[in-house]
């Protein structure tokens, strides 16, 4: 079982035993804040941020002892991040929805929740929760199921962000006419970086889709080979959450005078 099925399979289990009736989870529905638009504000800039909650991963183990995401996202959102993503998967990444709710009562640009989204539940409880972007993985879903879950995350108001690792995944991606493709460096099999892969994939993407660096960016040389390439935004968590001081840290990856 690769890395990315065993995600996957926890997953499916942690949701068996969130799940509550769509009749409750439709009141969250009702008394969800209104979408944010992720869209204008990732192209607000000539490159935007997407800037991440993120306590561990399956690769670095734990990163960061987070116990005021609300002050994170702050700081992210007084830096100039476009958009902050929140983990909400919890095995890997030490992530909850509580997180997000929480981030969501603090700031007030949009937030992504980032998770490995295989059941369109896990769309209704995003909505319900305040996310006003969602991740869909090309890689760990099939053709209909990318269409369909796209679909019903444009029904709710949610930007998604498509990610993709290979030629034919960002081919599978053009397939159902999204606004923004990420390209992620990270081979979710084998975990390991390439980031080869944003001067290779990121060209493949036509201008009017928004762009977006994923993985492995933790210094400006890397922002600039991503930029070059094509990317409208880049997604970094790992070397905020280490840094100390996150917004020094984005001043830095966005090459202002600090």
């Amino acid at each position: 079982m690769s890395v990315l099925d065993s995600i996957i399979e926890g997953v499916r289990e942690d949701l068996a035993a969130r799940r509550i009736s769509l009749s409750q989870l439709q009141e969250k529905l009702d008394q969800a804040p209104a979408v944010l638009d992720a869209h204008s504000r990732l192209l607000a800039s000539e490159m935007a941020i997407i800037a991440e909650v993120k306590r561990s991963s399956p690769s670095k183990g734990a990163l960061a002892d987070i116990s005021d995401p609300r002050a994170l996202a702050a700081s992210y959102q007084e830096a100039g991040a476009a958009v902050v993503s929140v983990l909400t998967e919890k095995r890997r990444f030490g992530g909850s929805l509580e997180d997000l709710i929480a981030v969501r009562s603090e700031i007030s640009i949009p937030i992504l929740r980032k998770d490995f989204m295989v059941d369109e539940y896990q769309f209704l409880e995003a909505r319900a929760a305040g996310a006003d972007v969602v991740l869909l993985i090309v890689a760990a879903l099939s053709k209909n199921q990318l269409k369909d879950y796209y679909d019903l995350a444009t029904e709710l108001g949610m930007a998604v962000l498509v990610e993709t690792h290979t030629a034919q995944e960002i081919e599978d991606a053009m397939a159902i006419e999204p606004r923004i493709i990420g390209v992620n460096a990270r081979n979710l099999k084998t975990l390991d970086i390439d980031l080869s892969a944003f001067s290779e994939l990121l060209p493949m993407i036509p201008d009017s889709i928004i762009r977006v660096a994923e993985s492995g960016i933790s210094a400006r040389t890397e922002v600039e080979v991503a930029q070059a390439a094509g990317a409208n935004a880049i997604l970094v968590g790992e070397t905020l959450v280490r840094s100390g001081n996150p917004r020094v840290a984005i001043d830095q990856l966005l090459g202002r005078r600090v």
